[in-house]
């Protein structure tokens, strides 16, 4: 019987590592590829270096890549401000909304980007008049893009923390809301705000399909037009944004690591505190 189970262990073992080596093969292989032809022309990688230069060779990419760095950072900022307090209201005086909030939330997940485009088409006419045809407005599309994928991870931070009874502590203490927030709730799900941003930042810079039907700029759609110019260059700025949201990703992973081995004790009120003091 032992013997049984130890081959049948081995026989797992193998076939996961069978697996793993299909899975790392199939995704290493690309990037093997665009490595070697990115590196065909021996300028290409010292040009990316190099911003002055690219910014003069390359105006439309330098421009691109300024463009995704700012809607990157703006739409977390915004996502974070519009999207954390709602989520713990509901979870604190609105339970019951809880399941409406999140269905709405998980919406665009189930629409396609084509579709999202010819709903926001109307309101980005109004933007244009408003504000300008400027690429920054990108960042309330992609803010309704990203509220699936952020709220998942803000939500289960929240769901490993009991938010009612450290926000009941802190008030009997005599806190304010905003310091309930910023002193309280936030410190305990750092992790899961940190995730919500970081993959919020990924899917601003891998995309394409709404700015393109925009007609915006980002890093994605200056890298199609620099595709018909200069196809080196425009793999190796591909290469780079994607080892770019690989770093996010591992940086994520570790910074979640160490933050779910430290333990926050919720606070004690001042009645609790004097009275268990010898």
């Amino acid at each position: 019987m032992a013997g049984l189970i130890a081959r049948r262990a081995r026989k797992q073992r193998l076939f996961r590592w069978v697996v793993l080596a299909t899975l790392g093969v199939f995704f290493v292989l690309p990037l093997i590829a665009m490595v070697e032809f990115s590196t065909r022309d021996p300028q290409t990688w010292p040009l990316l270096v190099d911003w002055p230069q690219l910014s003069e060779r390359y105006p439309d990419l330098a421009d691109g890549i300024v463009a995704s760095l700012l809607q990157a950072a703006l739409t977390a900022l915004l996502m974070l401000v519009l999207l954390v307090p709602t989520a713990v209201w509901v979870r604190l005086r609105l339970p019951r909304l809880r399941r409406l909030v999140e269905f709405i939330c998980l919406l665009p997940l189930s629409i396609p980007a084509i579709v999202l485009v010819v709903g926001l088409a109307p309101v980005y006419a109004w933007l244009n008049y408003f504000l300008g045809g400027s690429s920054l407005t990108l960042v309330f599309a992609y803010t309704i893009l990203v509220l699936p994928y952020a709220y998942r991870a803000i939500d289960a931070g929240l769901s490993a923390i009991d938010v009612k009874t450290l926000a009941e502590a802190a008030r009997s203490l005599g806190a304010s809301w905003p310091t309930v927030m910023g002193r309280v709730v936030l410190p305990n799900i750092r992790s899961a705000v940190l995730s919500a941003a970081f993959l919020t930042v990924a899917l601003v810079l891998g995309e394409y399909t709404i700015a393109s039907l925009l007609s915006r700029t980002n890093l994605q759609v200056a890298i199609v037009y620099l595709g018909k110019s200069s196809a080196t260059t425009s793999v190796a700025v591909s290469l780079t944004a994607l080892l770019l949201a690989f770093v996010l990703l591992l940086l994520l992973s570790l910074l979640g690591g160490r933050r779910s081995r430290k333990v926050v004790p919720p606070p004690v009120p001042s009645a609790v505190a004097k009275e268990s003091t010898p």
